[in-house]
């Protein structure tokens, strides 16, 4: 009974949890006491997932860890983003969000060339989350890299936006990865450039970003770069975010090579953990949501093992741990 309240309350809040649970379970609990629940639980979670990461760290002792070790390592990648959530008496705060995944190539038709190509998707994700500074999550988000053998794949890739705080983070933990700029986020960029361009819907601004899509997707970042820092030095009206868009493609240029990355296999979308962050957004942060930090931060490592597919291994494995 109190696994599945605990279940319930990542996808609902604890009122509708408790209508469900009587409705549908004919299970009487109030909401009250699946929040005190979550509190205790959520704690025992938090203290086994750190466990698990320590013990992931020490010589291979169990099966799992041997089986993993010795097959044929494949491909891994990592993918950061952050939402906002309301904190009482702190306001908005970020929810840091990793995602460790395997990747698998199928064969599709590129979105450009047409061309049949081996396209690679993430597979079996596990997702770490963080209510604070970018250094304590990203020393989490490596422990959990380290639980997945990120250190014995063949080829790994680091994925994320233009945000400075994720390169950081992937120069610390994940320096040696091939690193992507999600390209609609690249696509985004182009299009306010496009605007300060020629102006708000216009055809030539139609015409500029259409053909500056297919310019960035061969990997041209840098071109465009030099094409809207000399166009900042004759626009006086939007010199300023001419500037900025041209810095961000210079800054981002090495991370931009969508075609050839494609064609290689790897990700250039950063989908799977806008998924993540999305899942996170409509528990925490719905109309009027409002939490307290000691309560986001207790319900937060059930629904990382909820979206991680680990929540019943999780939840054995601290139901049956000694509890203080």
């Amino acid at each position: 009974m109190i696994k599945t309240a605990i279940w319930l309350s990542w996808r609902v809040d604890y009122a509708l949890a408790e209508e469900i649970l009587e409705r549908i379970g004919q299970i009487s609990m109030s909401d009250s006491s699946i929040w005190r629940q979550v509190e205790k639980w959520g704690e025992h979670i938090a203290a086994e997932n750190a466990r698990a990461s320590r013990q992931s760290t020490a010589v291979a002792d169990t099966w799992e860890s041997v089986r993993r070790l010795k097959e044929p390592a494949g491909r891994m990648g990592v993918a950061m983003d952050g939402g906002m959530i309301n904190i009482r008496e702190e306001g908005w705060k970020e929810l840091k969000v990793g995602c460790i995944f395997d990747i698998e190539t199928r064969p599709e038709p590129d979105v450009y060339t047409e061309e049949i190509v081996d396209t690679g998707h993430a597979i079996d994700m596990s997702y770490v989350t963080h209510l604070g500074g970018p250094e304590q999550f990203g020393r989490g988000l490596w422990r959990e890299a380290e639980r997945r053998g990120w250190e014995h794949a063949r080829e790994t890739e680091a994925l994320g936006d233009g945000a400075a705080w994720i390169w950081n983070q992937v120069q610390d933990h994940f320096y040696t990865s091939h690193q992507v700029v999600d390209w609609y986020h690249g696509a985004d960029h182009l299009a306010v450039a496009a605007r300060s361009l020629h102006g708000e819907g216009t055809d030539a601004a139609k015409r500029w970003l259409k053909r500056n899509r297919l310019a960035l997707y061969q990997g041209h970042a840098a071109r465009i770069a030099q094409e809207l820092a000399f166009a900042a030095t004759e626009n006086g009206i939007h010199a300023d975010a001419l500037k900025r868009e041209a810095g961000y493609f210079h800054h981002h240029q090495r991370r931009m090579n969508y075609l050839e990355m494609r064609e290689n296999g790897w990700l250039i979308g950063s989908g799977v953990v806008e998924s993540g962050i999305k899942q996170f957004k409509a528990r925490f942060a719905g109309p009027g949501m409002r939490w307290s930090r000691a309560g986001a931060e207790r319900l937060l490592p059930i629904c990382e093992s909820i979206l991680s597919h680990r929540f019943d291994h999780i939840w054995n494995a601290a139901y049956y741990s000694p509890q203080n």
